[in-house]
């Protein structure tokens, strides 16, 4: 399915939330070792059981076209979110006739180019408060294709509290799109107070 989401080049720095930006930068050390993605195995962020909840990891097969993406687990609030688990399903199906032309492409689009994407999603929830939907795609691999994705996802909303329960499905207007991203720049993560120079040398 060709997406019509037009997808910014970017760096880190367009992650807002701080524990999605230690999940890009736990990627990105392991990416700069070898410049290309790592195994799932490798990924171990620091506290990542506090991220559960908001972490959703998948099993894919990039030989299908378009890929399949089968879900693994799903963190609790997804499971709300979209009104119950996904556990074992293909995300496609899980996210329903109305929701999948929306949000597959930005799946396909992190498996294809194999590199981290980013989104921001304005959301309504059933009482009106706009809730903005943060999503982190990273994609991991044994080498060849990509085998595996772990999704980032986090809600805030302006107004302070807002109904997370069925947020996805709670109304007939899909997710309005404020940022569409693939961190393709600076792939590598500079550690605070790093020599900019120092990167050059390492990295470049």
């Amino acid at each position: 399915m060709a997406s019509a989401l037009h997808f910014e080049s970017t760096n880190s720095t367009v992650v807002k939330s701080i524990r999605q930006r230690d999940f890009l930068n736990t990627w990105l050390r392991l990416y700069a070792r070898t410049q290309t993605i790592p195994r799932i195995d490798e990924f171990r962020p620091a506290r990542i059981e506090e991220d559960l909840p908001d972490t959703v990891f998948f099993t894919v097969d990039a030989t299908a076209q378009p890929p399949r993406l089968t879900i693994e687990s799903d963190g609790t609030r997804m499971a709300t979110a979209y009104g119950h688990s996904g556990k074992g399903r293909l995300l496609d199906d899980y996210l329903g006739a109305r929701l999948a032309p929306v949000v597959m492409p930005v799946y396909h689009e992190c498996v294809a180019r194999r590199l981290p994407a980013y989104t921001i999603a304005d959301i309504d929830d059933i009482y009106g408060h706009v809730v903005a939907y943060e999503r982190l795609l990273l994609p991991f691999s044994d080498g060849g294709p990509v085998t595996h994705l772990i999704a980032s996802l986090k809600t805030i909303s302006e107004n302070g509290s807002f109904e997370i329960r069925n947020l996805m499905r709670g109304n007939d207007v899909p997710p309005n799109f404020k940022l569409c991203a693939i961190v393709d720049r600076d792939l590598f993560h500079r550690a605070p107070g790093r020599i900019p120079l120092g990167d050059v040398l390492e990295f470049g």
